[in-house]
């Protein structure tokens, strides 16, 4: 690749942002009119200025007005370390109190979650009024391996009411994060400790409960577990990671426990993946029940192409630039769509074919060689990406919904 492209590449991630901020100003501009409002151009010709900032008092939240700012806060949250950051009990981020053991034969692994009223920031100078947990959108994500017992201690530092619903099996309608069930929701400074078996190994989700359900889901209270197959139950249940009934010969089942190895964290072979966490979400920032920001992490163009001081900073688009992979390992995508308000998001790769586990249940692809895989509302499913026989340089990945990508949801790889 020669640094036209790359000059390009800036340009055309600059010019999108831009337009995005410019519009983003009055508070009562619609997506229509961000896409509408302005021609793709260089920044110097869209004389941008001032901030716009996402008004969050509305007369229809049942909760009432925000209340003030918990201990977290955003100016530690970069998508490019989200992206790579997996809280396993044992390690994982700074913000997250997290502790791994034994108990009871059992392995648990122990996690604090705490809601939190906080202003996030989703594009440069564009801030949304959001309830996270841990004072973050997306949430931590939670990594644990099958047949463990996942210990949520979930603290209500919000003004608002709040639950945590898992979407993982869960045997106990206690434990379900439902205002029916359980310690229905938790007021302000309440706080509960939920227990959910790790089952089934895949992709999944946690997120609010509490009423009314859009609200809480949109303005981001919302994370990614990961369950990690155990080689073990593999080796013992070939059948139950496969599509269908059809027999498992003893050739395939071995093959299959080499394949759980690497999606096992604890397993040396994991390392021949890079793996990642990209949640899809939009945000809503006049609060008329349309988006008009979208994104991969949060946070608009962060994986596009521009200049970066590489020391994680946030201002003016520093941090935007591609997601840099090595030609030579694979890519491993955990792919989860949060979207608020719109129905169907998407994935889709230039010059490039992937496999697609739906759910991430399955050690063999339920779509293989595609480059476009759509999602509803709470879907996900693990990609894996080869590249080791493309050229060095950037391939553009997007939401296939074309508004979806000029309104932020537009990135690279960069590959090396």
């Amino acid at each position: 690749m020669t640094g036209i492209d790359y000059d390009d590449a800036e340009t055309l991630t600059a010019a999108l942002e831009d337009r995005l901020t410019a519009t983003l100003a009055p508070d009562t501009v619609s997506r229509r009119s961000v896409l509408g409002g302005i021609g793709v151009a260089g920044s110097a010709a869209l004389g941008l200025s001032g901030t716009g900032a996402a008004d969050g008092d509305h007369d229809d939240d049942e909760h009432g007005n925000f209340g003030p700012n918990g201990e977290y806060g955003d100016e530690n949250f970069d998508p490019h370390d989200f992206l790579r950051t997996f809280n396993t009990g044992g390690e994982g981020q700074d913000n997250v109190n997290e502790n791994v053991y034994e108990e009871d034969g059992q392995t648990v692994r122990h996690f604090t979650l705490t809601a939190v009223d906080t202003t996030i920031t989703i594009a440069p100078g564009v801030e949304f009024d959001a309830w996270t947990f841990n004072g973050q959108v997306p949430g931590p994500t939670l990594r644990v391996v099958e047949g463990d017992t996942i210990r949520v201690t979930f603290v209500n530092g919000s003004s608002h009411a709040h639950t945590i619903h898992p979407h993982v099996k869960n045997v106990d309608p206690r434990m379900d994060g439902t205002p029916q069930n359980g310690p229905g929701v938790l007021e302000t400074g309440e706080e509960f400790t939920y227990e959910w078996e790790a089952q089934p190994a895949g992709l999944h989700f946690y997120h609010c409960h509490s009423l009314p359900l859009k609200e809480h889901f949109h303005r981001g209270l919302y994370g990614v577990i990961v369950v990690d197959p155990d080689p073990d139950r593999v080796r013992e249940n070939p059948r139950e990671y496969v599509s269908g009934n059809r027999p498992v010969s003893d050739e395939y089942a071995a093959e299959l426990v080499e394949t759980a190895k690497t999606r096992n964290h604890e397993y040396s072979e994991n390392a021949r993946y890079d793996e990642m966490v990209m949640v899809m979400n939009g945000f809503d920032t006049n609060f008329d029940g349309e988006n008009e920001v979208y994104a991969a992490n949060t946070r608009a163009f962060a994986y596009g192409v521009g200049s970066t001081d590489a020391n994680g900073e946030w201002e003016a688009g520093e941090t935007i630039r591609p997601i840099q992979i090595d030609k030579n390992q694979r890519q491993r995508v955990y792919l989860l769509n949060a979207t608020e308000f719109d129905p169907i998001n998407s994935f889709h790769t230039h010059s490039q074919f992937y496999d697609y586990y739906d759910h991430g249940t399955t050690l063999e692809p339920t779509h293989s060689t595609v480059d476009t895989v759509m999602q509803c509302q709470a879907q996900r499913g693990i990609l894996e990406l080869d590249y080791s026989d493309h050229e060095q340089g950037l391939y553009m990945f997007h939401a296939h919904q074309s508004e979806f990508a000029e309104l932020g949801w537009m990135s690279f790889f960069e590959v090396v």
